[in-house]
């Protein structure tokens, strides 16, 4: 049983570790929720959303009090989302009961808030339900909209982060990934800009992304040369990297924000689409970060240069030895770490509908924590790509968490710092029991 245990930590330790920093944030988190306002509003509106077809229509009845105002909106705008028909009737208990005898056809629900709860004026529907929030205790961790805010917000980080793990597995580091972000989403901007900037169309859109995408793999190409050609060690080679790609996009964009870009290029980065029933919106750059974590998962475990990237983590001379084509597959690694660190820009110049030569500063230090956080050694020759997914969640958990009860930006370094050592340690010390396990 011992032994067991022993080995599910060894392999799903971190997973072990979110469940439980997810747990300690529900419960520091945990208030009684608002049955007024907005929140109120969207939480009601969600519940009475599960019960009822796409198509049904709903009256959102509210008073004249500003609270009523924002429920009544909020509820509206979160049936719609759910594909229901709803109507706000607000106003002063006389106006709502005409407006409510004017209507012949009776809706499926009456979502009512608070102020209304004494109101005798439903009689021309008597048999209608009638809903009212009720005001419980809940963590403002677990709320739906934190829960999709941290989803949306990992994104550029963990695309990021699949090809940092391929580089680090190989025993290698990329210290550029931020600056080619940078230059990615300047570069996405200015094509587009030059391509009729807010009149330009899809296909404008498209090749200027894969354009930029293209140049970030160039330079990812470039290192992977001088790493396994000239033998400099990556760390140097990627940081002369991080400083050029970084001058490009300061030069690029004379050093100022290009915004000029036509509204429809927010689509990938913004828009989402919504679960018939359920009501939950998913984002659609959340849904391309689940797919590529997808394929790049397989990749490693399924395809025979995922196993070559491992071989030559664990020895680089054995893996040569063994015919394993060392310097193509290095020179592939670094180069998918540029090109997803692109992907990341335009993904990024799409959510904030710009490109300016500042985004992704230090992004590189946060994508190499989740990395190892997520169990990946900086040893090589060891890691997964799930364990990745794990190790961005960690950071986001914690970043907001600390966020949600009010802990300083500086403090929040140091927890961060803390977290990257301790991962190191863990590494270390588990490197060290298998070892020994070997041995005995």
């Amino acid at each position: 049983m011992l032994a067991r245990l022993t080995s599910f930590l060894t392999d799903h330790g971190m997973v072990v570790v979110l469940g439980l920093i997810c747990a300690w944030y529900s419960l520091v988190t945990l208030e009684k929720q608002p049955a007024t306002g907005p929140e109120g509003g969207r939480t009601l509106a969600g519940e009475v959303a599960a019960g009822l077809e796409p198509g049904d229509r709903v009256f959102v009845i509210a008073g004249t009090k500003p609270e009523d105002a924002a429920f009544a909106e909020a509820a509206r705008k979160r049936l719609e989302e759910a594909g229901l028909v709803a109507r706000t009737l607000q106003g002063a208990p006389p106006e709502v009961k005409t407006a409510l005898a004017a209507s012949s056809d009776p809706p499926a629900a009456l979502l009512c808030s608070p102020s209304t709860a004494s109101w005798q004026i439903f009689e021309s529907h008597p048999d209608v339900p009638r809903h009212f929030p009720v005001e419980r205790l809940w963590p403002n961790f677990l709320k739906r909209e934190n829960l999709i805010n941290i989803a949306d917000q990992i994104v550029v980080i963990a695309i990021l982060a699949i090809g940092m793990t391929l580089v680090i597995i190989t025993r290698g580091i990329d210290l550029s990934v931020g600056s080619l972000l940078a230059l990615s989403a300047v570069a996405t901007a200015w094509f587009i800009e030059r391509g009729g900037a807010e009149a330009a169309g899809p296909l404008t859109m498209v090749l200027s992304s894969l354009g930029a995408i293209a140049l970030c793999g160039l330079i990812g190409l470039f290192s992977g040369v001088m790493v396994t050609a000239f033998s400099i060690p990556p760390f140097i080679v990627t940081l002369a990297m991080m400083l050029v790609a970084s001058g490009i996009a300061f030069d690029w964009s004379d050093s100022q924000s290009i915004h000029r870009l036509p509204p429809a290029f927010t689509w990938l980065g913004r828009a989402g689409f919504t679960l018939p029933g359920l009501g939950l919106r998913i984002p659609f750059q959340v849904l391309l970060m689940l797919c590529l974590y997808a394929g790049a998962h397989v990749f490693m475990t399924r395809t025979v240069l995922g196993r070559h990237i491992y071989a030559i983590g664990g020895s680089p001379e054995a893996a040569r030895l063994s015919g394993v084509p060392v310097t193509r597959v290095l020179i592939f690694a670094y180069t998918a770490c540029a090109l997803l660190a692109g992907a990341g820009g335009v993904l990024l110049a799409s959510q904030l509908e710009s490109g300016a030569p500042t985004y992704g500063a230090a992004y590189e230090l946060t994508v190499i924590a989740a990395v190892v956080v997520g169990g990946t050694s900086l040893m090589g020759g060891s890691g997964r790509i799930s364990g990745t997914l794990v190790g961005v969640l960690i950071i986001a958990v914690i970043q907001n968490g600390m966020n949600l009860t009010g802990i300083d930006y500086g403090a929040q370094k140091y927890v961060l710092g803390v977290i990257i050592l301790l991962a190191v340690l863990l590494d270390q010390l588990k490197r060290r029991w298998l070892a020994r396990r070997r041995v005995e």
